[in-house]
């Protein structure tokens, strides 16, 4: 095993900070993980990683060296495909996290063809409700809803989400449907928290300039995405979802828009990756490909 392919095991370990996930990621043994990086330290002469039984972590020393090698890996990466001009000559694996309603809708439908535009490329695709975070995990890239909180990722932004009030049939036929916001004092909705327990927002709808809530009953709170979606279509209150992410269901007649000149407010759409000086062109391949495949889903900001 050479000093590159050691260096890459070592920033593999120490974003998901731990030699057991590494290895699974990286499909070897966790034994060549964790010879790989001791090699690394006795070659530097220093000690790179704190290890205890319940977690992996950089020294100062492999803080250093850990941004050094993300740097070098990425110049390298770079290097390899500077000259190549066929998009089939890009090659490597991609990590990517985005939301599970987009990645169903629109993305994964689509993967097909990206894969046969660049077939040297794997791609392993993360759909969790929770923010994951880019650089201890290794992401190359994530597709993100919602405002961005400040940090030290750089954002590419794409556009905005229309809103849309959504409700099964067998709801609307059992309630009514909802003309005025007046009338949602009869109705209920399901509630979506982060967290179990926190306070539910309630009814959202913007005037164009500025947010209002209403406090809505509803029976049911759910912290996924999945069980939001669910919800609904079993008839168990209204929802306010991303209008893309759920086409196909009012499409086909299984939700229904309710409210429509009432949304939400719309909801920026971000690409954000991690500081780099050189951005590997497979990386840039992808954010390419998605911001144009969800062009016809977004509004310009």
């Amino acid at each position: 095993m050479n000093e590159l392919e050691a260096m890459r095991i070592f920033v593999r370990v120490t974003e998901q900070a731990s030699f057991t996930r590494a290895a699974d990621g990286l499909g070897l043994p966790k034994a060549s993980v964790s010879t790989a990086v001791r090699r690394l330290e006795a070659m530097l002469g220093t000690q790179l990683l704190h290890r205890t039984t319940r977690s992996v972590r950089p020294t100062a020393d492999g803080q250093q060296f850990y941004d050094r090698c993300r740097d070098l890996l990425a110049d390298f990466d770079e290097l390899q495909s500077m000259y190549r001009s066929s998009p089939q000559t890009l090659r490597g694996r991609l990590r990517v996290d985005m939301p599970g309603g987009l990645a169903l809708a629109t993305v994964i439908t689509r993967l097909p063809e990206f894969l046969d535009r660049h077939p040297n490329i794997q791609v392993e695709l993360s759909c969790t409700d929770r923010r994951v975070d880019v650089v201890r995990e290794g992401f190359d890239c994530v597709l993100r809803i919602g405002a961005l909180p400040d940090s030290s990722l750089v954002a590419r932004p794409l556009g905005q989400l229309r809103s849309a009030n959504c409700a099964s049939p067998g709801y609307l036929q059992r309630y009514g449907v909802p003309r005025t916001l007046d009338d949602l004092a009869a109705h209920r909705i399901v509630h979506y928290v982060g967290t179990l327990g926190s306070k539910p927002p309630g009814w959202e709808y913007f005037d164009g300039t500025r947010c209002h809530f209403i406090d809505m009953p509803s029976v049911l709170t759910v912290n996924s995405v999945d069980a939001y979606q669910a919800a609904c279509l079993a008839g168990l209150g209204m929802i306010q979802v991303p209008a893309a992410g759920e086409r196909s269901l009012l499409d086909s007649g299984r939700l229904v828009e309710v409210l429509p000149d009432y949304p939400a407010e719309p909801m920026p759409v971000s690409l954000v990756y991690p500081q780099r000086r050189h951005l590997p062109q497979r990386v840039r391949a992808f954010m390419d490909w998605v911001a144009e495949i969800l062009a016809p889903s977004l509004d310009r900001a």
